[in-house]
């Protein structure tokens, strides 16, 4: 497939994750207070779309509760930043095994909820989109696995699709991919589809550009879709993202360095990365773009 670079190129930062990189680096927001600054300085810096994770405002780890995300969501559009949003609905599938000698009972880390109380702070807030984790992978850690089946993801999917609330399926491997493509034949997700292709994340799809190349073309051609990848490989996806046609996501859920020896904050993140879409030619669309483009409606503050 020759490369056709995406003329005009969208931004989403993500903002936190769910990783435990909090005692990492202190620019990892902790509070929805600290939460929603770092998504307003980053949307200013030219972020189209912010992609939040709550957390515990005492111990920085991840959480799934409506509350934060409600004042988070309240924070952000009470702000009057233009911003689409973006929240996650990945959390409750965690699977958390004993060790190879006894993986019964599971451990008590385990995290596994309904489709309902995955989807809750999403019909609570409506965001403009939401992810939908298209599959089960093993994930880092030696006994965890994240867990999304068919019937979570069709019941999930539906339920986005009812609300109004745009699915980004995060596709870790292109059986995730096919399996999105599935969802939308049986008409649980609606078509243009948009896409997020997670490289490099242990032990989805690697990262080298000929499994880059092959999610690229298993992406149908009227998708939309972006890419990124973790760690240092972050910027280097910035540009093979818009070498191929894609766009962009770059944020401290992926990555906590600016450069060697610098901690990034997400407003410097944003910033680079748009130096690098610029410098190759693009031009970085604006919230509003983005919404006509994907079909979104923008909410109003409560």
């Amino acid at each position: 497939m020759p490369l056709t670079v995406n003329p005009n190129v969208f931004i989403t930062c993500a903002i936190t994750g769910s990783g435990n990189t909090q005692d990492r680096s202190p620019e990892v927001p902790r509070s929805p207070k600290e939460i929603a600054a770092s998504a307003i300085a980053a949307a200013k810096a030219g972020a189209a779309i912010v992609h939040c994770h709550v957390r515990d405002p005492e111990t920085g780890v991840a959480s799934r509760d409506p509350k934060l995300y409600r004042e988070l969501t309240d924070r952000i559009r009470d702000s009057r930043t233009d911003v689409v949003l973006n929240l996650t609905a990945g959390m409750g599938g965690d699977m958390v095994f004993g060790p190879p000698s006894a993986p019964l009972p599971l451990d008590k880390s385990t995290d596994m909820a309904s489709a309902e109380t995955r989807m809750e702070p999403i019909a609570e807030c409506l965001p403009e989109i939401c992810t939908l984790d298209c599959g089960t992978m093993n994930f880092a850690e030696a006994d965890y696995v994240m867990t999304n089946t068919p019937g979570m993801l069709r019941a999930m999917g539906g339920m986005m699709t009812a609300l109004g609330v745009k699915p980004e399926i995060e596709a870790f491997d292109t059986g995730h991919l096919w399996f999105a493509k599935e969802l939308v034949t049986e008409g649980v997700l609606s078509s243009p589809a948009l896409v997020q292709l997670c490289m490099g994340v242990p032990w989805g799809a690697p990262n080298d550009l000929n499994t880059y190349m092959a999610m690229v073309n298993n992406i149908p051609d009227n998708w939309y879709w972006s890419s990124f990848s973790i760690g240092r490989h972050q910027m280097p996806y910035v540009a093979a993202s818009v070498l191929a046609g894609g766009n962009v996501r770059v944020g401290l859920e992926d990555n906590l360095w600016l450069e060697k020896g610098v901690l990034a904050t997400n407003e410097a993140l944003v910033k680079k990365a748009a130096t690098i879409i610029q410098a190759m030619g693009s031009t970085l669309m604006n919230p509003q773009q983005v919404r006509d483009q994907l079909g979104l409606t923008k909410r109003s503050p409560r």
